[in-house]
């Protein structure tokens, strides 16, 4: 039995419930969890996993950051922040605004390709395209996440689901199964914060 693989699944499963829960203390977790799947995912090959958790880190530094003092690092955007309560600095859910898709398209399609280019011609990983394609995405989604946008749910339904297949083929099975749970929460995560966002509109304070 992989105790490491087993540990990392119950602290994504911890991580999971609290993205759901918009709890902050995520990104607590968040530091932690790609912690060990730095070592998984290197042991097993996939190569772009493996570098994808290293700007996890880095990410849910970001993210904290983000979600605690949203009014003060949003400055150019304070129509996004609520306002009506100095006690509410915390960046509140919201939709994506269109000036993001184009750049978040171009860099998802950037990253894909040079990653895939990276694993083909200097690793021996055997699955470059979908662990390009999962990384790109999940690149895209940290993003989401740390500015809150409730689109972010939709990139994880599509490398959440992605990841279990691929993760099943590795022989990963504690993590294809942590996957398959991320998948069916990660739409249900989506209606979550779509109540919350409205809930949020309605009582800014």
């Amino acid at each position: 039995m992989n105790y490491l693989e087993l540990i990392g699944s119950i602290i994504g499963l911890i991580y999971l419930w609290l993205e759901y829960k918009v709890s902050i203390y995520l990104w607590i977790v968040g530091i932690i969890m790609p912690a060990i799947y730095i070592f998984i995912y290197y042991k097993a090959g996939l190569y772009a996993d493996f570098g994808i958790n290293i700007y996890y880190l880095f990410a849910s530094v970001y993210g904290w950051i983000m979600w605690t003092y949203g009014d003060k690092f949003c400055k150019r955007h304070n129509k996004d922040i609520s306002r009506n309560d100095k006690k509410k600095e915390m960046l509140p859910i919201s939709s994506m605004k269109l000036r993001y898709y184009m750049p978040l398209t171009i860099t998802f399609i950037v990253t894909f390709f040079v990653i895939a280019w990276i694993l083909i011609n200097y690793t021996n990983s055997n699955v470059p395209y979908l662990d390009s394609f999962t990384t790109a995405l999940s690149i895209v989604g940290m993003w989401m996440l740390a500015k809150k946008n409730i689109e972010q749910w939709i990139a994880w339904v599509a490398v959440d689901g992605v990841s279990t297949g691929l993760y099943i083929y590795k022989g990963l099975y504690f993590t294809s199964i942590l996957y398959g749970i991320y998948t069916i929460m990660a739409i249900f995560g989506y209606f979550k914060w779509k109540k919350l966002m409205k809930q949020e509109a309605l009582d800014p304070a």
